[in-house]
């Protein structure tokens, strides 16, 4: 699995960050490190320490707020992804059809209007940004 952040991606300043290149395997062990991080914790989850996870020009780091906020950002380096308890259960949801069989599909893992989304998506390749 990989990270990373494209700035203006369709030319209409939508930016993404992005979780791409992995397996069924992988989706499972980011549900389940997700749910058990921040779900069940109730911890922050930096990416930046996850063994299976390679950042290539970003981090990530997941955490719970008052309100479902997305992806923030200062500098386009470091992203924290901040939500409800709800948000991120709707989120383990939105992650569960790739837990379940290979694909090829992607899904957006929040709806906030916000100008950064969060794509996950396993069939993405590097070169493909």
């Amino acid at each position: 699995m990989e990270l990373d952040y494209i700035e203006d991606i369709d030319g209409h300043e939508q930016n993404i960050v992005r979780l791409y290149n992995f397996n069924k395997a992988e989706a499972i062990l980011f549900r389940d490190l997700l749910k058990a991080t921040v779900i069940d914790k109730k911890q922050k989850l930096d990416l930046a320490t996850v063994a299976f996870i390679t950042p290539r020009n970003c981090n990530l780091i997941f955490g719970l707020f008052k309100t479902d906020e997305g992806i923030l950002t200062k500098d386009n380096e470091t992203f924290f992804c901040i939500l409800t308890l709800d948000g991120f259960k709707k989120m383990i949801k939105l992650i569960e059809p790739f837990c379940k069989k290979e694909s090829k599909g992607y899904q957006y893992l929040y709806e906030i209007d916000n100008p950064i989304d969060l794509l996950f998506c396993p069939s993405a390749s590097f070169d493909e940004a």
